[in-house]
């Protein structure tokens, strides 16, 4: 299991809401970034809050500066639209970029990617809400809009496109620290055959540990309990290793 800090950011600030909503500064991008890093994260997840949005991103040249003194693998997420785009954020530092919008609007374009990059180079986001019993559905920019397409539909597609690996946010869990989405992951888990991650909800050491022990191949990306000190990285890493 990877312990990833996941930091959504606007304007060079982290931000932090729930269910994507409400959204209030947490601290400047490059102090927190270097305060994980210095605690030993596994890896970084950088989220451009706005950027699908405004149909931009504008952390190219802050991972630019950061990859020169953080060495841990750095995602970058939020307005990658073109294959330009998925350059420029692995010329600027990246490893690896986050893709979510762009695909759902245009869902060959993880094939263009994932055959000019590779498929390690290549993660899909998905923003889950759900929608009606045992339903859920991926959300575009952000969570603010619907797709009406149906979540185990959308995760067949991109597996079959390609990805290294899928991000799964629960919008409905997200912010709230009250445990992880189970009743969403147990109904994608054996659908899956990437390595997983999974956002929104951790509140507590035990919801790490049920997912350790529970979910092989499946990775945490967490926000509020590290950017609110409520968790502690090396206690995290002390419990699952």
């Amino acid at each position: 299991m990877r312990i990833i800090a996941r930091l959504d950011v606007k304007n060079n600030f982290v931000i932090k809401g729930i269910n994507l909503e409400g959204l209030r500064k947490i601290g400047e991008i490059k102090n927190i970034t270097k305060k994980y890093y210095n605690e030993k994260i596994d890896e970084l997840l950088i989220m451009d809050s706005v950027a699908s949005l405004y149909g931009r991103n504008n952390l190219f040249n802050f991972i630019k500066g950061i990859s020169k003194e953080i060495f841990v693998p750095i995602t970058l997420g939020g307005g990658i639209r073109t294959l330009f785009d998925i350059e420029k954020a692995l010329n600027s530092g990246a490893d690896k970029v986050s893709i979510n919008s762009q695909a759902l609007l245009e869902p060959k374009f993880l094939q263009k990617a994932t055959q000019n990059f590779g498929e390690s180079t290549i993660v899909v986001s998905i923003e889950a809400k759900k929608i009606a019993p045992k339903t859920w559905e991926p959300y575009k920019f952000c969570g603010r809009e619907r797709t009406n397409i149906n979540l185990i539909e959308w995760l067949n597609i991109i597996q079959d496109f390609g990805c290294g690996e899928i991000l799964l946010t629960s919008i409905d869990k997200e912010g709230t620290e009250t445990g992880f989405d189970l009743s969403l992951l147990n109904s994608i888990y054996n659908k899956i055959n990437k390595p997983l991650i999974i956002s929104g909800g951790c509140g507590k050491l035990e919801d790490i540990k049920y997912i350790y022990e529970n979910y092989k191949d499946t990775s945490v990306a967490l926000a509020s309990v590290l950017h609110y000190d409520k968790l502690n990285i090396k206690k995290i890493k002390d419990l699952i290793n």
